[in-house]
């Protein structure tokens, strides 16, 4: 997928800069607690084993671990330690998940800029949204998360109905071995329940039915097709309701 091309990328240029200048200015000798990985387990329970400044030994199951401690789990690298954390801020150090806020908001603001006339962007925050929807997009964390929901569930569905043109009795047996698609999804957004996918990740759309949210273009050879019809389903989605964006159209509009 694009997203992990993106994020390999991300690690090997930006992350590797941050790491590496911290590493020469010593921001991670001067941390108050690392923890050094020496070993992770598999299984049903994966643990994490590791070892502090002072030569103690810790352990403790992956998923008993807060965001806060995972903070602290540093890896050897080759240049000596670096976190564990994937995404880390320009000074080397591991963001904190309420900078996620700033990050979008600083991008919002970027485009807002651009796309916005003066007396647009002198509008109340209160009122803006209103005032300047499909004229500027508008993102956040927890939007990117609804839009992989639902990007995710059309996707699998194309898979499943139309690349593998499955029967009935075939997509049966698909869902019994893999899970349907809204299993799928559920996984990958971490819910213990699919009904808890199914009311609060596709509110967006929640007033359109699900046929329709599935519909896809009939299937064709080419990958390249294939990949126009999805953008056509949310460019269609997006004019649609009111819930979802084509920043696509929005640019184009603003040229």
């Amino acid at each position: 997928m694009d997203a992990v091309g993106q994020t390999e990328a991300y690690v090997e240029s930006e992350r590797a800069w941050a790491v590496q200048r911290a590493q020469v200015e010593g921001r991670y000798e001067r941390l108050p607690v690392m923890w050094l990985v020496t070993k992770v387990t598999r299984g049903l329970r994966p643990k994490v084993e590791w070892v502090d400044a002072d030569g103690v030994v810790g352990e403790q199951e992956l998923s008993r671990l807060g965001w806060r401690e995972r903070q602290w789990l540093f890896l050897e690298g080759p240049d000596g330690p670096e976190p564990a954390w994937l995404w880390l801020t320009e000074q080397g150090l591991p963001m904190a998940p309420d900078r996620w806020n700033g990050v979008f908001r600083a991008a919002n603001l970027r485009c807002e800029e651009i796309l916005l006339t003066a007396g647009e962007r002198e509008v109340e925050r209160d009122f803006r949204l209103a005032e300047v929807r499909g004229k500027s997009p508008y993102a956040t964390p927890h939007a990117a998360r609804h839009s992989m929901a639902l990007y995710m569930l059309v996707l699998l569905n194309q898979l499943v109905e139309t690349r593998y043109g499955l029967s009935a009795a075939d997509r049966r047996d698909f869902a019994m071995l893999f899970g349907d698609p809204w299993w799928l999804v559920k996984t990958l957004l971490g819910h213990s329940d699919v009904e808890v996918t199914k009311r609060h990740y596709l509110a967006p759309v929640a007033h359109l039915q699900l046929e329709s949210i599935l519909a896809v273009a009939e299937p064709v050879g080419e990958q390249e097709q294939q990949a126009e019809n999805l953008d056509g389903v949310f460019t269609r989605l997006a004019r649609e309701s009111e819930g979802i964006q084509d920043v696509d159209a929005i640019l184009e509009a603003a040229r």
